[in-house]
């Protein structure tokens, strides 16, 4: 397998050798980068190139490494068992299968994306140091092992919330998505944006690496921002000249700056700025 930019789907190099170390080395891909530089997309992406099923598994602050495993229904056993439902001779009736038992068990080798993961405890990562090294786990309540049938691609992303333990790093391949430079970011907008001028493309690549340059900045706005951004001014036929002369905040500016304090500061640098020419 070589995975490779398509015409949807734009890829750094780095990635794709990363990407493709991961799968011959059959370690888990751990992806670090800020928000919006398309590590989820990549596990989309790479499902649908192989033409394999995704499994994506959503980590929150309260998700627990055994819900990945499955989750034993006690409640609703308990409630059968005061109704008389014969179901409740068979605990397997209960048992329900996490996101690793749906790729342990899939009947072609799956992409399991365990995205988020710096958003739970500290434990989680080292919680599933087994049944990702292993490829298998104990069900206690039937007395099943549940051993994979095909090793999945697993992709495991991390925005760096909090650092991740040694133990669970030993076992991934790791890479760090840099931000896209200005001739890379031109190839993604192509793909969403295939008609849009090369001015108001220029232009608005220059203002937006403006605003991610701007000291103080609370939150840099990402790729997915730029191409909302730009669908705006494309919506709103904003021209080139007129984003260029635009002496304030950039329109359209509530897609790229998400917070008052970076609006605040965007308007200060642009008044400072007018105050200089006059």
């Amino acid at each position: 397998m070589q995975f490779s930019s398509t015409s949807s789907y734009i890829v750094a190099d780095e990635l794709a050798l990363a990407v493709n170390a991961a799968v011959t080395l059959e370690k888990p891909l751990l992806l670090k980068g800020e928000p919006g530089t398309g590590k989820t997309r990549l596990a989309e992406e790479l499902a649908n190139s192989l033409g394999v099923p995704l499994l994506r598994w959503q980590i929150k602050s309260t998700t627990k490494a055994q819900q990945g495993l499955y989750e034993y229904d006690a409640v609703s056993r308990l409630r059968d068992s005061q109704l008389g439902s014969d179901k409740v001779h068979d605990i397997a009736n209960y048992i329900k299968p996490g996101k690793l038992w749906q790729a342990f068990t899939a009947d072609e080798r799956p992409v399991l994306l365990i995205d988020e993961i710096d958003k739970a405890d500290i434990e989680f990562p080292n919680d599933l140091l087994h049944e990702l090294d292993q490829m298998e786990f104990h069900v206690y309540e039937t007395g099943e092992q549940i051993t994979a049938r095909h090793r999945p691609i697993v992709v495991i992303t991390s925005n760096n919330e909090k650092e991740l333990p040694d133990a669970f790093l030993r076992r991934c391949f790791f890479h760090y998505i840099n931000f896209p430079d200005a001739q890379t970011l031109a190839q993604i907008v192509a793909v969403h944006h295939p008609d849009i001028q090369r001015e108001l493309l220029q232009t608005a690549l220059e203002v937006f690496f403006e605003v991610r340059k701007l000291p103080n900045l609370k939150k840099k706005p990402s790729t997915s921002e730029l191409i909302d951004w730009l669908k705006l001014l494309l919506v709103e036929d904003i021209s080139a000249a007129e984003l260029s002369e635009s002496n304030g905040l950039m329109p359209m500016f509530g897609a790229l700056l998400k917070n008052e304090q970076d609006v605040q500061l965007v308007e200060k640098l642009a008044f400072m700025s007018r105050r200089r020419e006059s």
